[in-house]
């Protein structure tokens, strides 16, 4: 267990905030994750836990490249009809923490159920509901775009070793689109209550599933940055042999392309990790000036628990 866990569970979040020798996020934070009692499980496609979407928004037309160790992403932005004289534009590639959360909803769902239809719910308020976001009307806008992004990109992994080149090229997220017609905050319905993840996708997702602690996910809802440092986490700690170091240069190709500058990441990436930790108590890490040392942990998640959730 980490020092914020241990503190929180001998003093109590109140005193563990005034003691002051921890941050007051990374306390909320673990105190938000210790406090959710549902025990939820998720499943994310390994890909997405050595590669991830932009944190931020791109030019509409330009598409997303990202690479870790041995896994390269490359994501093309959609295009979509305007007026009537047949006309294209670029919707731009999905970014930010709201993608993510549709992501990992539509995985989770086709998951447990076994099947690529996921049903999205009668409104796109009960829906945000379940994906943990809180309803309102910039969060509505938010997830009205990422659902367009998502349905209208293309996307691939390549990935080198253990004898393969790649695993999913070129394939749409979804065959059936979860665009949003209503501009109504209030009711938000969705165009479609059932969406279909596509048959390439679905197929890797099921051969290469990740599983997550939903609390945890809820718990950094907020940030992008520390759900992609989870989800890392979450795929590399319990499979390591021994302590493992990942230089700061490694790091900032996976997850800070975003900083000009190394020293930049080095001293603005911590933070992410430090939130990560607090929703991964049987965490490991340790981080130096060289980079990071990953030490053999306890997935998030016991494999036997995973294998009942996704039967």
């Amino acid at each position: 267990m980490g020092t914020v866990h241990k503190l929180l569970r001998e003093v109590g979040k109140a005193k563990a905030i005034t003691a002051g020798t921890v941050e007051r996020d990374v306390i909320e934070t673990a105190a938000k994750y210790m406090a959710d009692e549902e025990s939820g499980l998720g499943f994310v496609y390994s890909g997405w836990t050595q590669c991830a979407l932009p944190h931020r928004r791109l030019k509409d037309d330009e598409p997303w490249t990202v690479a870790s160790e041995r896994v390269r992403l490359v994501v093309q932005p959609g295009l979509r009809p305007v007026g009537e004289d047949g006309l294209l534009e670029s919707v731009g590639v999905p970014f930010g923490a709201h993608a993510r959360l549709i992501l990992l909803f539509l995985q989770t769902e086709a998951l447990r159920t076994g099947s690529r239809e996921v049903e999205l719910g009668g409104s796109l308020r009960q829906w945000m509901a379940r994906l943990g976001i809180q309803p309102g009307g910039s969060a509505f806008r938010s997830v009205r775009e990422q659902a367009e992004r998502i349905s209208r990109c293309r996307l691939s992994f390549h990935i080198t070793g253990s004898g393969r080149t790649s695993a999913l090229v070129n394939q749409s997220v979804v065959d059936k689109a979860l665009f949003i017609e209503e501009s109504d905050e209030r009711q938000g319905r969705l165009s479609l209550e059932v969406a279909k993840l596509s048959e390439g996708y679905f197929e890797q997702l099921r051969k290469h599933p990740v599983p997550l602690e939903e609390a945890a996910i809820k718990s950094l809802a907020n940030n992008s940055a520390a759900m992609d440092a989870y989800i890392w986490l979450a795929y590399r700690l319990h499979s390591l042999k021994g302590d493992t170091m990942v230089t700061w240069k490694a790091l900032k190709a996976q997850f800070g392309t975003n900083y000009k500058e190394l020293y930049h990441f080095k001293s603005k990436w911590p933070k992410a990790l430090e939130l990560a930790l607090a929703v991964y108590p049987d965490a490991k890490v340790e981080v130096l000036e060289a980079g990071v040392v990953l030490k053999p942990s306890r997935p998030p998640v016991a494999p036997r628990l995973s294998a009942i959730q996704q039967g």
